[in-house]
């Protein structure tokens, strides 16, 4: 993979970083069903107005498969993960969610999308080492709800992994602004019932539609849409390096904007993340020297 993708998932992962955080935030106030049916709607306003601003049509064509990729990769994923929030720590989420490059790896081997060679596999094993070590897992008191609480978010989980290879074979069909504003109207749609049912009893905070405006509009509707750019690009596998970048830079601005502490093991964490992405993502440096050096020969 080509270091300026690899660089764009690091700055889409940044964005991704405080969405544990914002829905902690939002889906109790709100509501589990209503915060992510209002994040999706304010995303495909956004976003519509993009594709008029543009000049894009809507796909109305490809309707059943954008209804199909919306629910795996979208409404099905946001829709349990605020289930999980009310009861789940922030930080057991974003590493739970980690899980994701392990269901996408394996779900891009059996479509064929590409191999999964043992460089991927330990890649994702390292990364899921470093998710762990970053996130700083504090006391809990184990419970059942706590332990449904946690495989509802290995569900979303798996399937936001499941959905990698189906997007990139959409990037073939569709353009990428498409492809994002169909997937988020599609989930406004199906996360309907649901929100209807939340909103007598949602509580319309300030904090609340505070960070459901910056989930829908910055982390969903604009970082979606410049996931799906770079998967035009690269490898399902590849992509989903964001996944495990986005859950360092959620303890960086923990340490950075609330003052948390850190530690050697945040540091190594760092460190394997680092690995594992460059695993994962197949990025050689070597390639960079070649392109600088046309001349270059590779060592026989």
């Amino acid at each position: 993979m080509q270091a300026k993708y690899l660089l764009q998932l690091a700055c889409l992962s940044a964005l991704w970083g405080a969405s544990f955080i914002l829905t902690r935030i939002s889906a109790p106030q709100l509501g589990p069903n209503f915060s992510p049916w209002l994040r999706m709607a304010l995303g495909t306003l956004m976003l519509a107005g993009i594709m008029r601003a543009l000049n894009h049509r809507w796909p109305t064509e490809h309707w059943k498969e954008l209804m199909f990729i919306g629910f795996l990769a979208v409404a099905g994923p946001h829709a349990l993960y605020s289930q999980a929030a009310l009861f789940l720590p922030g930080g057991y989420g974003a590493l739970l969610s980690v899980t994701s490059v392990l269901f996408g790896a394996f779900a891009s081997a059996w479509l064929g999308e590409e191999v999964l060679t043992r460089g991927k596999l330990a890649g994702c094993l390292l990364g899921l080492a470093g998710a762990a070590l970053v996130v700083r897992l504090g006391p809990v008191h184990p419970s059942a709800q706590l332990v449904l609480s946690a495989l509802t978010c290995v569900c979303a989980a798996a399937l936001s992994g499941i959905a990698t290879p189906f997007l990139k074979r959409a990037t073939t069909r569709m353009e990428p602004l498409s492809i994002t504003a169909g997937m988020h109207a599609a989930s406004v749609l199906m996360l309907l019932p649901g929100a209807v049912h939340d909103f007598p009893n949602a509580h319309f905070t300030p904090s609340a539609l505070a960070a459901v405006s910056v989930l829908g509009i910055a982390t969903s509707g604009l970082a979606y849409w410049m996931f799906m750019r770079i998967m035009q690009h690269v490898p399902p596998m590849a992509s989903m390096t964001a996944n495990f970048m986005s859950t360092g830079f959620g303890v960086l601005w923990s340490v950075l904007l609330l003052g948390e502490a850190t530690s050697m093991a945040m540091a190594v964490g760092g460190g394997l993340i680092v690995l594992a992405c460059l695993l994962v993502s197949d990025f050689n440096p070597l390639d960079l020297q070649r392109r600088a050096d046309p001349k270059a020969e590779p060592d026989s």
